[in-house]
């Protein structure tokens, strides 16, 4: 990782030089992230190319100003999130539980909650499980949500959550924590359930 973000530094130099073509490897690079990243903010798919360009732009129109602080990776999802946000907002919409769609639910299969149970018997108990993450996904309040998605599916550290949300690390890991503790909360009776049935078998 720490090599990753010396070759970027070297391109996020040589832009700042004038190297516009340095800024090109830079988008090719990151597109795709940023692009997943964007579309789980947005409810029409349609938009996530917009977004995305804009999020390219400002960046490269900020990049004069960016001193290393933090990874660039970091710091074009910080912007990524803020674009998305601020076109949510020019809609008429905000940012809201209803942007997360049933795949957020599938992402979140390959966590830690899903591994014990996703085995062919326990198929129908997986799929319940996916619906009740998805449930309890869309009623945090959006900081919660982008702590729990940036840490979970986007795997970041907790130092590079801290750089994206711009808030001190102790916040980001109370807003993970409370996020797991209400979608552990929604699980529970699930599993409870699933216990007795098979306990009792």
């Amino acid at each position: 990782m720490g090599d990753e973000r010396s070759v970027d530094q070297a391109l996020v130099e040589r832009v700042q030089q004038g190297d516009k073509k340095a800024f090109d490897l830079l988008v090719l690079k990151y597109q795709l992230r940023v692009s997943k990243l964007v579309a789980r903010f947005l409810r029409n798919s349609a938009d996530v190319p917009d977004v995305v360009q804009d999020t390219f732009i400002k960046a490269y129109k900020a990049l004069p100003n960016f001193r290393g602080d933090s990874a660039f990776y970091t710091w074009i999802y910080r912007i990524a999130i803020n674009t998305a946000k601020n076109h949510l907002v020019s809609m008429g919409r905000k940012a809201s539980g209803s942007n997360l769609d049933i795949q957020e639910a599938e992402d979140y299969g390959a966590s830690d909650w899903l591994k014990d149970y996703a085995t062919p018997e326990r198929e129908v108990l997986a799929s319940e499980i996916q619906v009740n993450i998805n449930q309890a996904l869309s009623q945090l309040p959006p900081d919660l949500r982008e702590a729990i998605t940036l840490r979970e599916i986007e795997g970041l550290s907790y130092e590079d959550i801290a750089v994206a949300m711009d808030c001190p690390i102790g916040t980001v890991r109370s807003r993970i924590f409370r996020a797991r503790e209400a979608i552990d909360e929604k699980l529970e009776p699930l599993l409870d359930d699933y216990s007795h049935n098979t306990s009792s078998v």
